[in-house]
């Protein structure tokens, strides 16, 4: 399941009845995590080293907007299990090569049972690929994304207290919008800050609360 913000969110076995508030749930390693990463161990292990953490640079960055763009009606794990698939399959998201693709390559896509078949969001890829390059001669993906994160983060102390989208993800979906991007909008948007460290909203009482070095 997730959020309609496109933050993973635990199924409901995974939490106790003390967490029915949506606030952290203690592991059996004593460790109180927000409750979407309480159970299955990709979404822990993601929460744990990955989710928060500033993430930079042109590539790594396309990748983001690329899984955020497949992830929006699925479940983040469904997307997290097929990440080293959706890698090899689109070149390690180099913006160069995705940005070649033919008809060809987008028929070998909607063959490749290791990633989500869909020929929309698969099309949008490429296109979205050509508008990185295009940037680059604007300051580049890297800086129109980190051009939007906001002065103050949020300090969620349950699930219900994080936001979906905000003023900031609705600037920043206009803006890639603007530049030739498609499957971007505010939800989508506010869920690719969050995943790269821009906002901080692991819940008070998580571990990884604070874990981005921004102001907590």
């Amino acid at each position: 399941m997730t959020s309609s913000a496109g933050t993973p969110v635990a199924s409901a076995a995974a939490i106790s009845h003390d967490q029915a508030d949506g606030g952290p749930v203690p592991g059996q390693d004593g460790l109180a995590r927000c409750p979407w990463a309480a159970g299955h161990p990709l979404n822990r292990q993601y929460h744990d080293t990955e989710w928060g953490l500033a993430v930079r640079g042109e590539q790594a960055l396309f990748e983001r907007v690329t899984l955020e763009a497949f992830q929006a009606g699925l479940s983040w794990l469904t997307i997290l299990a097929k990440r080293p698939a959706f890698r090899a399959a689109f070149d390690g998201f180099d913006p160069l090569k995705v940005a070649a693709y033919t008809d060809t390559d987008v028929g070998r896509l909607m063959a490749d049972a290791g990633i989500v078949r869909n020929r929309s969001k698969i099309e949008a890829t490429v296109r979205n690929a050509a508008a990185v390059l295009a940037l680059r001669t604007h300051g580049g993906l890297d800086r129109l994304i980190w051009s939007h994160k906001p002065a103050t983060t949020p300090v969620p102390r349950t699930v219900a207290e994080v936001p979906t989208s905000t003023p900031g993800s609705k600037a920043l979906a206009r803006e890639l919008r603007a530049h030739g991007f498609s499957f971007v909008g505010p939800t989508t948007g506010y869920a690719l800050m969050e995943a790269i460290g821009m906002v901080d909203t692991h819940l008070v009482g998580c571990h990884r609360r604070g874990a981005s070095g921004l102001h907590t």
